[in-house]
């Protein structure tokens, strides 16, 4: 597809972001073009805005950032037979290598040549994205696009609360961002015999308990390992959960 689109960029090394007109971006082989339906804003994008430490020895401007999203296949690359244009998805932020010793061992989380989406490659924050058709997962068009934009970091919140077996177990989440509520939903579905979350926030604690945490915890204002095994009779939680991203939690 040729022809311009609007894109959002990180122009220079400092803070703040641009809307561009920029060239569609074609598809090569095993790529799709995919037209931007609807795209969420991560706490990593919000790294990258404000350019702090982080965004200052990552990114590399200019770059069109964004990288949670659903959108439509408008074009196929060479090669691609795992999806057809009019497909509803969302992707995988995280393109990787395929080659490496990790990825060829079941841990492509960590592959040695990883690329992501809106960081080291350009983003979402457009009308138009190009993927690797392999990343793409197809959605039920009956979802909104709003909700399948955030199965991203769902994802994160899946692959963290069940990276041990929580069945049946006591699990204590610190932190209760967007991530680590989607945790307390990911932690109850697979069957924990409670969960216990703390934060600063109280607006977001208030969230925690009506998704079913048996106990949310101001940590400003009370010690939550004392109240957790207060709630526990002096034994504690079985499994920590730390979704803060904060030292101190």
């Amino acid at each position: 597809m040729q022809g311009q689109m609007k894109a959002v960029i990180k122009p220079t090394a400092a803070p703040g972001a641009q809307l561009i007109t920029a060239p569609i971006p074609q598809p090569g082989p095993g790529q799709v073009l995919v037209k931007v339906r609807t795209a969420s804003i991560c706490g990593t994008d919000l790294h990258i805005y404000f350019w702090d430490p982080w965004a200052q020895a990552r990114i590399k401007p200019p770059m069109i950032f964004g990288h949670e999203f659903a959108g439509e296949v408008v074009e196929l690359g060479a090669g691609v037979d795992s999806l057809k244009v009019g497909d509803f998805i969302s992707a995988e932020t995280h393109v990787v290598c395929g080659k490496c010793i990790q990825c060829r061992t079941g841990n492509a989380h960590v592959c040695q040549d990883m690329h992501i989406l809106g960081v080291d490659i350009p983003g979402v924050f457009a009308e138009y994205v190009v993927i690797p058709a392999c990343n793409a997962v197809i959605n039920d068009k009956s979802i909104p696009p709003d909700f399948c934009s955030v199965q991203e970091p769902l994802g994160n919140a899946v692959f963290t609360a069940l990276s041990d077996d929580i069945t049946a177990k006591t699990v204590a989440i610190t932190g209760v961002g967007p991530i680590g509520l989607m945790a307390v939903d990911v932690a109850i579905a697979a069957g924990a015999a409670a969960v216990f979350v703390t934060d600063v926030n109280d607006y977001r604690l208030g969230i925690a308990r009506k998704l079913g945490a048996e106990m949310a915890i101001n940590s400003k204002n009370e010690d939550p390992v004392a109240a957790v095994k207060k709630a526990t009779g002096g034994v504690g939680v079985d499994v920590v959960l730390e979704m803060s991203g904060n030292p101190s939690a």
